[in-house]
Order: structure tokens, then C-alpha cells, then sequence
């Protein structure tokens, strides 16, 4: 009698055998938790600014763990309704100045305000209250008991004194910020920098996996299933272009077409779609004799649905293996284009680039501003590998005992 009534497919199978290898099932976990952190990273970040791109030169080059009062100055940009999906992809348009002031040096005083910016050696300014929530254009005016400007669209204020220092007082608008991993030389949150970073590695990762799935699988499966001339076509392409080193192939493509993130996706999916070709041709020129295959063209199927039917659902195996060391490798080849300044261009949060403009200060004292990019380089494409390397043994035929 069968312990086991209900059937367990082979894929099944797999799933048991992967969820047993551990380092492969860390690194999915890292990759779930990566790709969480890119959907939320505006959410996450302490700096909401698109490209978390709030320069701060006077608190540049500050250390891990770094706090500072920030006293918001209005730029009289325009308040544009926001929903929660817009604010997650683009984030929270830049509407304020942050000056950055000496803790407990604010004080107000009739409708001013009096601090010490940070790094001006016990200087005191001071400044009109009306210009804390305001865009003023011109100059302050007393009229009546009242104070008279204008702001930002030719719109006249007049608002009654001791009011504004009421609603400062009410309102606090003072700002305290804790930098996690310190600032970079324009004063900007590496720690915000970082989580954006994410979302740039694993859409340039991603979009360029499905392109090179997309030409690999075309390319491979009908040169594999056909056979002929059109193989030999086929494999001439393949090997022509896999005789190209792959970052001159990249670094031509982004000369030709430019450096914006869309032919970055271009030239890294075009270098990787080589090894999804190889592959799926080899598994196809065997698969193609096989008896079940044999029995569709008996049964008179036509070519297009033995090859969507019958075939390609076989090799998800293998092109699966072959996808995870292509978005290792996407990583990497992005991440390297940012570091020579050909890849995702500033102020856009690149891991590369973030090593490219910090790589000098690793031994200057300050190595965490290129060492945080440079792991999270690292542990992302690790965890790719590990993931990878667990599918390859999972779905290996000699590993099914």
C-alpha cells in the first residue's frame, strides 16, 4: 500500500530541497527584504526629498550617528496635492530650506527669531518670523499694528503682530534629524542614499534579466527546435557576441545611445542575453527528440505550440539558475558603469556612483562612506549567487535520490 497517497510533483520536490539549503534560503530572504526596502524606501528614508538629494553643506562629512536641529526655510514652491502611491515612487517634492542651527540656541523674541547656524563660531542671527512660514519676496513692513509683505505669487500678507510667534510657538516647526551613517561631502543622508540605492540596483537587475530573457529565449529555443541554418545563424550571433568582452560591449552601447537609465537597461540586458541562449538551445536540442514531443507532431501540432506548450515550461529550471546569476551580474555591471561616471547619473542614488564620489575618503578616516555602498554591492550579488546556486541543487536531476 502507498504511505503517500497524494502525488508530489517534481517541482515540489525542488521546493523541499531548496527550503533544506539554508545559505540559499538566507539569501532569498535578503532578497525579499531588498526588494521590500525598494518599495518603501521614500517611506524608510529620513530625507523624503526626491533622490533623497537635500544638500546640507554647512553638516558635510559628519560621522555615524550625527544629530542636528534644522530650522525649515520656506522656497515658495507651490504645495502640489500628493497620494501615498505618488510619494512611494517619486517622493516628497523639496519645498523647504534646512538651515541647520546649534541645538538649544533658538529663541524668539517680539516676532523674531534668534539662533546660531551650526559651524559659524557662536554667531547670532536672527530672522523674521514671518519668513519661517512664509516665502517672503520683499521686505517686512509695519502697518497699523500689523505686519505687511508679499510672497511668492505676488500674494500681500497682513498678519497682526504677537500672532506669529503664537503660531511658532504652537507649531514648533524646528526639525531634529539623526544622520544613522553620517553625511557625505555635500551634506546629503548616506543612510537614505543607501535604501534608494536598492531600488536603482534591482530595476536595472530586473529590467535587464527580462530583456535578456526575452532575446536569449526567442533566439535559443527557435535555433535549438529548427535547427539548420537558422541554428547556424543563430550560434553566429552568439558567438560574436560573446567574443566581446562584456564591458566594452556595455561601454559602447552607452556611448551610441547616452547615459540615462534607460540605455543603461538596454546595454546591461543586451550584454547578458548571450548565456540565456546558450542554455535554452541546449536544452532544447535535447527535448526536441524526446518521446513526448515526438507524439505532439505525431498528433499534428503545430511548431509554435510544441515550442510554447511543451517545451519552454521544461526549461524553467535551468533559465531560472541562468536569471539569478544574471541579476548578480546586472548588480555588478551597474554598479561598475556608476563607478567610472557611465552609469545611472547624479543626483540619482546609484550604489556606484556613491562609491565614485566617496571612494577617496576610505583612507581618510572616514571609510564608511565608500565601505556602506561597497557591501551593500556585495551582499546583494551574494545573495543572488546563494539563491542561484540553491535552485541549481534543488532542481539538479542527479541530486533527486
Amino acid at each position: 500500500m502507498n504511505p503517500n497517497p497524494h502525488p508530489v510533483s517534481e517541482y515540489q520536490r525542488a521546493w523541499q530541497r531548496f527550503r533544506r539549503n539554508r545559505t540559499a534560503v538566507a539569501g532569498a530572504v535578503f532578497i525579499v527584504f531588498s526588494l521590500l526596502i525598494a518599495l518603501l524606501s521614500y517611506a524608510l528614508a529620513p530625507d523624503h526629498s526626491p533622490d533623497a538629494n537635500t544638500q546640507i553643506p554647512e553638516i558635510a562629512l559628519q560621522d555615524p550617528g550625527f544629530q542636528i536641529d534644522l530650522l525649515p526655510l520656506p522656497l515658495g514652491a507651490e504645495a502640489i496635492p500628493q497620494n501615498g502611491v505618488d510619494f512611494l515612487l517619486h517622493g516628497r517634492p523639496l519645498r523647504h530650506r534646512l538651515v541647520p542651527v546649534v541645538a538649544g540656541s533658538v529663541r524668539t523674541e517680539r516676532d523674531s527669531v534668534f539662533f546660531q547656524r551650526y559651524g559659524s563660531a557662536g554667531k547670532t542671527e536672527s530672522l523674521h518670523l514671518a519668513r519661517i512660514f512664509y516665502a517672503v519676496q520683499d521686505s517686512i513692513r509695519k502697518d497699523a499694528g500689523a505686519w505687511v509683505f508679499t510672497t511668492a505669487g505676488a500674494a500681500q500678507q497682513r498678519i497682526q503682530q504677537g500672532v506669529l510667534k503664537a503660531r511658532y510657538q504652537q507649531l514648533s516647526p524646528l526639525e531634529h534629524r539623526r544622520y544613522l551613517l553620517g553625511t557625505d561631502k555635500y551634506g546629503r543622508c548616506i543612510f537614505s542614499r543607501l535604501l534608494l540605492g536598492f531600488r536603482v540596483s534591482l530595476l536595472v537587475g530586473g529590467i535587464a534579466v527580462f530583456i535578456s530573457l526575452t532575446i536569449g529565449l526567442t533566439l535559443g529555443a527557435l535555433g535549438g527546435y529548427f535547427g539548420g541554418r537558422l541554428d547556424d545563424a543563430v550560434m553566429l550571433v552568439v558567438n560574436s557576441v560573446w567574443s566581446i568582452p562584456t564591458l566594452l560591449l556595455v561601454f559602447a552601447v552607452v556611448l551610441a545611445l547616452g547615459r540615462g537609465i534607460g540605455v543603461i537597461f538596454l546595454a546591461v540586458g543586451l550584454t547578458m542575453w548571450v548565456d540565456v541562449a546558450r542554455v535554452v538551445r541546449g536544452q532544447v536540442l535535447v527535448l526536441r527528440d524526446m518521446p513526448f514531443i515526438e507524439a505532439a507532431r505525431s498528433m499534428g501540432l503545430r511548431s509554435g505550440r510544441i515550442l510554447f506548450r511543451h517545451i519552454l515550461p521544461n526549461l524553467l529550471g535551468p533559465v531560472m539558475v541562468v536569471s539569478a546569476g544574471n541579476f548578480a551580474t546586472a548588480i555588478l555591471l551597474e554598479s561598475g558603469l556608476g563607478y567610472l561616471g557611465f552609469g545611472v547619473q547624479p543626483p540619482s542614488p546609484s550604489w556606484g556612483s556613491m562609491l565614485n564620489e566617496n571612494y577617496g575618503y576610505a583612507i581618510s578616516g572616514k571609510p564608511l562612506l565608500a565601505l556602506a555602498p561597497a557591501l551593500a554591492i556585495a551582499i546583494t550579488v551574494l545573495a543572488f549567487n546563494l539563491v542561484g546556486n540553491g535552485l541549481r541543487d534543488a532542481l539538479d536531476v542527479k541530486s533527486r535520490q
